[in-house]
């Protein structure tokens, strides 16, 4: 007999600047973490295992959240995997619930972050992108531009090369998104800008202006996995969003063949997500709505591409024909995604989640997407893990 895995409590902070207020990554993950427990009805105690991610911190700083919810003895693993580190926490509580290892897991992630863009951190060992940046040079030169909007902006531009798209075409993927999160309270953004302001906001790395480049931010997100058996002893159903299929992947070979897009994780998205559609019997034409790793409004074109959202090559004409908001094919980001709602690493890929399981129940509010029975996120984080995941409006 198969183990379904099921979410059936989420929640998560608002996104906010780094800074911009009075609290640490225990009250970030306090706040989240009882959320997800009060949307499940559960108690802290029933959770058998703990998951939890962050990118920036000391050792054992998962645990030391996990103080904020209670103190049970339970095994408790830290996890990090740059900006996929929230669904990689997730990808872990499943395998646990999978594995019949425990009934009900917490997968936790939190960030507090500095100001600015990202940069090394430590000077006195080997860089865990060294060959990412090795290979960007071989291929189009460094800039002074933040290294992260040079190799996903480098990415964009083999796009435009090879398939004609406009730097309109960009643009509209800022627009749309900071028009989506207007609705999202969590959003560390919620202003609506014209497409003109968007392609008119300073430029980072052409074709990437500021207005499509997601910004630094605080934060937490929380989701909690059970099993089936445990959804029907605790008669959670009406809360219950399946987790139909999910696949992370790592670097290829081909991630440094040259191109500019697999650089930036192109071939571990597409085989994730072609594994996700294999498992779960699913197809792109079945999905309503997505949650996508939009770090840079040129990542999240290429990944239209990589998710088979569109045929290749059609991605330009996906976003400026409309198919990727309120009324066209597919909803994506109707968070805002990483461009508006912020980025908090160990956070996003469980704000993800959050935010299909919002719209699965029904509960998106001005967000909701109309009938969404089907919902796919995408959560990418270079030197490198994709991870991809398909949840799904079920019955028990």
């Amino acid at each position: 007999m198969s183990v379904r895995t099921f979410v059936v409590g989420v929640g998560m902070t608002k996104f906010e600047k780094p800074g911009s207020r009075d609290w640490d990554y225990p009250d970030m993950a306090k706040e989240a973490g009882t959320k997800a427990l009060l949307d499940a009805g559960i108690e802290y105690s029933q959770i058998q295992t703990a998951f939890i991610g962050y990118c920036f911190g000391d050792s054992t700083a998962g645990q030391r959240a996990l103080y904020e919810l209670g103190l049970t003895g339970i095994p408790a693993v830290n996890v990090n995997n740059n900006c996929s580190t929230g669904s990689s926490a997730l990808y872990l509580a499943r395998k646990f619930v999978l594995g019949q290892l425990a009934d009900c897991v917490l997968a936790l992630g939190f960030e507090k972050m500095e100001k600015g863009s990202l940069g090394v951190k430590y000077t006195d060992r080997t860089v865990p992108v060294d060959k990412h940046f090795a290979t960007m040079n071989s291929i189009r030169g460094l800039t002074a531009a933040p290294p992260a909007a040079q190799m996903f902006g480098n990415a964009g531009r083999e796009y435009m090369e090879k398939y004609g798209v406009t730097p309109e075409a960009f643009a509209r993927i800022g627009e749309k998104n900071h028009r989506h999160s207007v609705n999202n309270p969590y959003s560390q953004f919620r202003d609506e800008y014209t497409l003109d302001d968007i392609m008119n906001s300073p430029m980072i790395h052409d074709p990437l202006t500021k207005l499509q480049c997601c910004p630094t931010s605080d934060g937490s997100a929380a989701a909690v996995v059970v099993s089936e058996r445990f959804v029907k002893e605790h008669k959670l159903e009406d809360k219950a969003i399946e987790i139909t299929a999910q696949a992370m992947t790592t670097d290829f070979e081909s991630t440094f063949s040259g191109s500019d897009m697999k650089l930036v994780g192109f071939d571990m998205t597409r085989s994730a997500a072609d594994i996700v559609y294999e498992d779960s019997g699913k197809g792109p034409s079945d999905v309503d709505v997505v949650e996508l790793h939009d770090c840079f409004s040129a990542n999240e074109l290429i990944t239209y591409d990589a998710l088979r959202l569109c045929q290749q090559g059609q991605a330009g004409e996906f976003i400026n024909s409309g198919a990727a908001t309120y009324g066209g094919q597919t909803v994506v980001n109707p968070s805002g995604g990483l461009i508006s709602k912020g980025h908090p690493l160990g956070a996003t890929g469980l704000a993800q989640c959050s935010e299909l399981v919002w719209q699965l129940r029904g509960q998106a509010d001005k967000r909701q997407v109309k009938d969404a029975k089907v919902g796919l996120s995408h959560n990418l984080g270079l030197g490198g893990a994709a991870v991809v995941t398909m949840y799904e409006k079920g019955t028990i």
